[in-house]
């Protein structure tokens, strides 16, 4: 593990090669709880000092809800006396970013002026799984489906109507699909598909697998860059799980392999093993099976998460998995020994992908860690198996199932499990507080 001066070393290296591409800022970003980037902008004339001691930001920073509200009780407002966190760049991350002016990012870890890590920081819970997966002797790859909507700026409503999925006029018919395609790959996600997607003015760009941390790291760069790059054009780009009642939902369905680590082979495929897999691919896959309700908050993390999952809508109503069944919750994906890999398709657009990647990598680590024999595939279509355990149908029961899940808890970390539980909890007192238009339109004139 590279030492606080090695990392120092490392981003000294990186604003050296900068200055001479008249490089003049420096991003430092923080993924908070909902895979937002929260960042500074530093001149570059000040980014090794901050890369030696640390740059301060207020510490609750990272556990703010949706609305960026100040909710007590997360650990780090009231109880630390609202002190600031240190956000130390990860020289690894380093891009200059094209549609931004003469400036460069890294993404940052955080710490307390104590050196200790924020425990609840998402990065840093991606961190505690990828350890104990190394710990087995095994490297994730991580991929991320990211679909979202362009919409007016002024209108927030969809730039047209109908479905058209896969239609080549549709494929690029703004500009700005193009642009995020050329853009993401200066900087350095690999993009390797865009078409639109099912509902109008919906889209789905895919991007190359990332080793250990690379894979969330890239889906955070993405969704946040979108953004930027939709702004830029006076347009909004959004990834909310169910934007239009009568429209499709977005996912962000994760695709995950495991790589052994000394051999640099496919950890989980066996073409002599039962459905392809290796032992340690059916107890990977047993065990997002076996925690799937206890981490399905993470994976559908919103009140507005839930209207997204219908059946016959390629969303996952229930525990199961299937060989190339988009109706499971876990599709096993084919192909060659090298490619084979499972693709969860429970994930959301509001999901934020380093819990994500933690709670899936996670279930699959403790499945491997005792050795779990995989049940047989669902009856296809999976979502119509009536033996299958339903997920969680509402946000309070997701979390309930995750508090009392005590072996992830014990992986993702108490800290971060409380934190989290509070926080959401907050946003839905304040959803259930809120009058609605159906409330209304139903009660106001005639009661």
């Amino acid at each position: 593990m590279a030492t606080a001066a090695d990392q120092t070393a490392k981003v000294e290296s990186v604003v050296e090669q900068w200055r001479q591409l008249q490089i003049r800022n420096v991003r430092f970003e923080l993924p908070d709880m909902h895979g937002t980037s929260r960042s500074k902008l530093v001149p570059i004339d000040h980014v090794e000092r901050y890369a030696r001691e640390g740059l301060n930001m207020y510490g609750g920073a990272v556990v703010l809800d949706s609305r960026s509200d100040i909710v007590p009780g997360t650990l780090y407002n009231e109880e630390v006396a609202y002190a600031d966190q240190l956000l130390r760049p990860d020289p690894r991350t380093a891009a200059i970013v094209p549609w931004a002016e003469a400036t460069g990012r890294m993404i940052c870890d955080t710490y307390w002026s104590d050196g200790r890590p924020l425990g609840a920081a998402p990065r840093h819970v991606y961190g505690r799984v990828l350890e104990r997966c190394h710990e087995l002797g095994y490297e994730p790859l991580m991929g991320v489906e990211p679909e979202f909507y362009l919409l007016d700026a002024a209108t927030r409503e969809p730039l047209f109507d109908g479905y058209h999925i896969f239609n080549t006029v549709r494929n690029t018919y703004v500009p700005l699909i193009e642009r995020i395609v050329d853009d993401m790959r200066v900087y350095g996600i690999d993009v390797i598909t865009a078409n639109c997607e099912y509902a109008g003015s919906q889209w789905e760009i895919n991007f190359m697998l990332g080793r250990g941390v690379e894979g969330p790291d890239r889906a955070f760069s993405f969704k946040n860059g979108v953004k930027e790059l939709a702004r830029s054009e006076g347009l909004i780009a959004t990834f909310m799980s169910k934007p239009f009642p009568d429209g499709a939902g977005c996912g962000a369905h994760n695709h995950m392999g495991l790589l052994d680590r000394e051999r640099g082979e496919n950890a989980l495929s066996d073409d002599d093993g039962e459905w392809g897999l290796s032992q340690v691919g059916r107890s990977f896959l047993a065990g997002q099976l076996r925690h799937a309700r206890s981490i399905y908050t993470l994976l559908a993390p919103t009140v507005n998460c839930f209207k997204r999952r219908r059946t016959h809508t390629f969303s996952p109503t229930n525990v199961s998995w299937g060989v190339e069944d988009r109706s499971a919750y876990v599709r096993l994906k084919g192909g060659s020994a090298e490619s084979r890999h499972l693709e969860n398709r429970a994930p959301t657009g509001l999901s934020n992908p380093y819990l994500v990647g933690a709670a899936l990598l996670g279930a699959g680590v403790l499945g491997v860690e005792d050795a779990l024999e995989l049940e047989p595939p669902a009856r296809p279509p999976a979502e119509e198996d009536p033996s299958k355990q339903p997920l969680p149908t509402t946000p309070e029961e997701a979390l309930a199932a995750l508090e009392s899940d005590e072996r992830v808890v014990e992986l993702l970390g108490d800290e971060f499990v409380r934190a989290y539980g509070v926080m959401r909890r907050h946003e839905l007192q304040r959803f259930a507080d809120h009058v609605t238009d159906w409330e209304l339109r139903e009660y106001l004139e005639l009661y």
